[in-house]
């Protein structure tokens, strides 16, 4: 029996992997979002086609984590200096869009004969845009630091917020409806809910850092991913235990860690779950779908879901054209808006359960957001071909005005702390990366953006911002992970310039096979600098050590460039042997003084020196 317990679930899980691996990369070829697939695909297993899952509710529980670490995600993304600068358009256009489509939408569903209470529901519900589909587009486009791009990104961030509130008010209407009395239980609930959040808000300000802080010296990364999901849906679970949403703990989580050192490693480590889970999410919205129900409703359907995404449109490019955008960027924001939500699927069902809404009203909205989050990525790329080629005159006189790329500093030891003092002075927008607590620490005296994290992983430079920046210095003092960076970078931004530190000679003859833009050995500059200052005390003036340095930077530069030649022509995997040797023929010969160092010196005579300036083979 132990067997079949264990093994009743793979069935499931290889049914959804097989419809994830079909249906989105047909999709994705089709130029559509992996969101439509995602839902093709749950339509066709689920019950209304194929029938191979048959009850879409048994996933749904686990598939809402999915929908939980999206709103951690967004809650990181929260940090102070960039809600300030963006506050115009948050709390401008973006409570605008709510309140107007809320109203609209609400005011037709209860003309249609919901009561108040399930108008409100799905006002609020079909008003949200799919902050995934509308993201995933823009990163599709490369758009996300366009004009337009970052005031949809405002109203998104907006919408995000405003469904803590939505997720309250909705008990509280139930209540009154249900009763008058019970609007003290109600308060109490309120008070409950209050209490909770305080408690999450002050074991973010005072325990979350040091916390991870002690896990980071451990040095096991798997534990940090652990403890990430233990604070993820542990508050989570406490916000749905005091009766609000577990979107809405996770939410407050990510906001009190958006100024934490450790938030990209967090980022990094939460984003394959988020990845997943949200897909299932999708694939369940998809199995929850009737299409018995769509055909009885089908008129009522085809007429609602397309004037639902027209109207959205309608009313975001509105708000957005008279806030000074213009009317191409406005109705490309608003098509990306076009779209109902993920947390319609939240808020419906929980409309449904506190009998806001019946059965066939639940039905029928959970329906049209499913349709318009079909169609509406559809129509959002059919509008972006229309205005494309009306305004390509238009787009090529757009404001790129801070467009511009950073430079990201991966490792900040001694090597990369000099590196950035030069930068600091002349005002350089820079990025830290370093997965060393007490580094850390450092760097946040310099006023950079720092980022905990491990460089040499992809998902932790992708979220550091490497596809926008404009050089990356690789600063590490391991030769190993210093060209691991390198074949990234180069693989995954090829745009990117690379300047590295170089552990040594044979190192750097690596680094230049990799055809970086710039490499350094990291004794070598500072040694000739002494050596100029040696020769000064023995009686050269400045500009004569100068031109003897100078001489040793060629002659070791004609060197590098010997051994780099030779080295390709000889193989393209081994490197030549390197030790050191004089880059001009010593007038003297070298005398031992002691018996031991004779030996020493006649033992190593048959090896053959190919080197440069006094560097040994390590």
């Amino acid at each position: 029996m132990a067997d079949v317990s264990h093994t009743s679930y793979l069935p499931a899980i290889l049914t959804f992997c097989a419809g994830a691996v079909i249906a989105v990369p047909v999709f994705r070829r089709l130029g559509q979002s992996a969101v439509l697939g995602y839902l093709a695909a749950g339509i066709v297993i689920g019950p209304s086609v194929l029938a191979v899952i048959k009850d879409p509710d048994a996933i749904r529980g686990t598939a809402e984590i999915g929908v939980v670490l999206l709103l951690f995600l967004v809650g990181l993304e929260l940090q102070p200096a960039r809600l300030y600068s963006m506050r115009k358009d948050i709390l401008g256009a973006g409570l605008a869009q709510m309140v107007l489509s809320a109203g609209v939408i609400g005011a037709v569903a209860w003309w249609f004969g919901l009561s108040l209470g399930g108008a409100v529901a799905v006002g609020l519900a079909l008003a949200l845009s799919a902050t995934s589909i509308a993201l995933q587009l823009l990163e599709e486009r490369g758009d996300g630091g366009e004009t337009y791009g970052r005031r949809t990104f405002s109203i998104l961030l907006f919408q995000d917020i405003s469904i803590a509130p939505a997720l309250a008010l909705l008990p509280l209407l139930a209540t009154t409806e249900a009763e008058a009395g019970g609007s003290m239980r109600a308060l109490a609930g309120l008070g409950f809910a209050l209490l909770a959040v305080a408690i999450i808000v002050l074991a973010g300000r005072y325990v979350l850092n040091p916390f991870f802080r002690i896990l980071a010296k451990a040095g096991a990364k798997e534990v940090m991913t652990a403890a990430a999901l233990l604070i993820v849906l542990g508050a989570a679970l406490l916000m749905e235990h005091v009766g609000l949403s577990m979107a809405m703990g996770a939410f407050l989580a990510g906001v009190l860690l958006a100024d934490s050192h450790f938030r990209h490693e967090l980022e990094a480590d939460i984003e394959p779950f988020r990845g997943v889970l949200l897909g299932l999410f999708f694939m369940a919205v998809g199995m929850s779908l009737d299409l018995k129900l769509v055909a009885d409703n089908a008129l009522l359907l085809a007429l609602a879901a397309p004037l639902l995404v027209l109207f959205k449109i309608a009313v975001a490019a509105s708000i957005l054209r008279a806030s000074c955008s213009s009317t191409t960027e406005a109705i490309r924001a608003g098509a990306l808006l076009s779209p109902a939500g993920e947390f319609a699927f939240v808020l419906l069902p929980l409309g449904l359960s506190l009998g806001l809404l019946n059965p066939q009203q639940g039905a029928i909205a959970t329906a049209l957001a499913a349709i318009s989050m079909l169609i509406g990525p559809i129509v959002a790329k059919l509008i972006d071909i229309w205005l494309l080629s009306r305004t390509q005159a238009e787009t090529m006189d757009e404001d790129f005005d801070g467009a511009g790329g950073t430079v990201i500093v991966v490792g900040f030891g001694r090597f990369g702390q000099v590196v950035t003092q030069a930068l600091l002075l002349q005002h350089v927008d820079v990025t830290i990366i370093d997965s060393d607590v007490e580094r850390i620490r450092s760097a946040a005296k310099f006023g950079f953006k720092i980022y905990y994290g491990d460089g040499t992983r992809l998902d932790v430079l992708r979220s550091a911002g490497a596809d926008k920046a404009k050089i990356i210095c690789v600063c590490i003092d391991k030769r190993e992970d210093a060209l691991h960076i390198v074949e990234m970078v180069k693989a995954e931004f090829p745009t990117v310039r690379l300047h590295v530190r170089a552990y040594d000679r044979i190192h750097a003859i690596e680094l230049m096979k990799a055809n970086v833009d710039y490499q350094m050995r990291e004794t070598f500059e500072s040694a000739l600098g002494f050596g100029r200052v040696t020769l000064e005390g023995l009686g050269l003036t400045y500009d004569e050590a100068s031109l003897v340095i100078d001489h040793v930077r060629d002659r070791d530069a004609q060197r590098m460039e010997i051994q780099f030649t030779e080295g390709l022509a000889a193989s393209l995997t081994k490197v030549p042997r390197v030790t050191p040797e004089p880059l001009i023929k010593p007038k003297a010969k070298s005398k031992a003084l002691t018996q031991e160092t004779r030996e020493v010196i006649e033992d190593g005579g048959a090896e053959v020196a190919v080197g440069g300036v006094g560097e040994p083979e390590r």
